[in-house]
């Protein structure tokens, strides 16, 4: 397991000692293996898998790189692959693990490479990343320069996937955490940059995701939001009645305009949209990592513009503000 540690006295170092006085319970209760009945077989996987064995990193490129392939026999190499395949499905990526190449559901190297250069640099920055899944983009963001990366998601599977990553990798400034946003204390006011990314519209609530995300933000910080929505004018909301690309959990999804309107709503300042652009099935597939359906499978086979439901399809925007 992860020795947190650092990151406690990091967050204690700046006055979110409320959170760290929660933090070891929550983490425990996640990894309650009577609560998940996969967790035993997914640790077990996890602690035989090698360590210390790369010889080369790169966080900079589309695929997050660990070690290469001939830092591995093929008996290694083998045992390596059915390991990683056991942990299916793989949504967040492309990772490359000593030549292993596991290509995710989604390439979400296209969504950092369509924020990159828009966000504050995030070198020394204390970072955290809510949905984070399991954690690509918390890698992205090391690269990038961060001083400590912190994800949090509440799935378990995720985050377990994320600490295989971690364990591959060795030591480093990035944690990922099995909890929802909701749990980390109000008014922690943390971090520099807080990234919240495909979460919005899985909030029954989106002006008390905005309000958490803005109490985790440290005077001045910068706050990096990336949800699907809908073309149209300032008030205009589409709210899915039954599933949304066969979603049951998909609640709200506004126009850009009303979008910004909620965040400044929520005392967020200098709000601006940075990109638009429809998801594609190039983007999101099934793949031999993934191999349950995907976006193809949800669209209209004869109007790939629109959902299976009649919808519009998915459309996503990427607004940066400040506190």
């Amino acid at each position: 397991m992860i020795n947190y540690q650092p990151l406690y006295e990091l967050l204690t170092e700046l006055n979110a000692g409320d959170w760290v006085k929660l933090l070891p319970n929550q983490i425990e209760q996640a990894f309650d293996t009577d609560k998940n009945g996969n967790a035993a077989s997914w640790l077990a996987t996890l602690e035989q898998l090698p360590e210390g064995m790369a010889s080369f990193f790169d966080l900079n490129t589309s695929q997050v790189r660990i070690g290469k392939k001939a830092d591995l026999d093929d008996k290694l190499q083998a045992t390596l692959l059915n390991q990683l395949k056991s942990y299916h499905p793989w949504r967040k990526g492309p990772y490359d693990v000593f030549g292993t190449h596991i290509d995710t559901e989604w390439r979400s190297d296209w969504k950092w490479d369509r924020l990159k250069q828009h966000i504050s640099p995030l070198e020394k920055r204390l970072v955290l990343d809510v949905g984070c899944g399991n954690g690509y983009h918390c890698w992205r963001m090391l690269g990038a320069g961060a001083k400590m990366v912190v994800g949090v998601d509440p799935l378990l599977l995720n985050v377990i996937q994320f600490q295989v990553i971690r364990k591959l990798y060795g030591e480093a400034p990035v944690y990922v955490i099995p909890i929802g946003l909701e749990q980390i204390p109000k008014e922690t006011k943390a971090f520099d940059t807080v990234f919240s990314m495909g979460v919005l519209y899985h909030r029954r609530s989106p002006i008390d995701h905005l309000l958490e995300l803005k109490d985790c933000l440290r005077s001045g910080g910068e706050l990096v939001l990336e949800t699907l929505v809908i073309d149209g004018n300032d008030g205009q909301v589409l709210m899915p009645e039954g599933r949304y690309a066969k979603m049951r959990n998909v609640w709200f999804l506004p126009s850009c305009d009303t979008l910004v309107s909620w965040m400044r709503r929520c005392g967020f300042k200098d709000c601006r949209v940075i990109d638009v652009s429809s998801t594609t099935i190039e983007e999101q597939r099934s793949t031999e990592w993934m191999k349950f359906y995907s976006l193809k499978e949800f669209l209209d086979p004869q109007e790939p513009s629109l959902t299976c439901e009649g919808l519009p399809a998915p459309k996503r925007a990427i607004i940066v503000a400040n506190t």
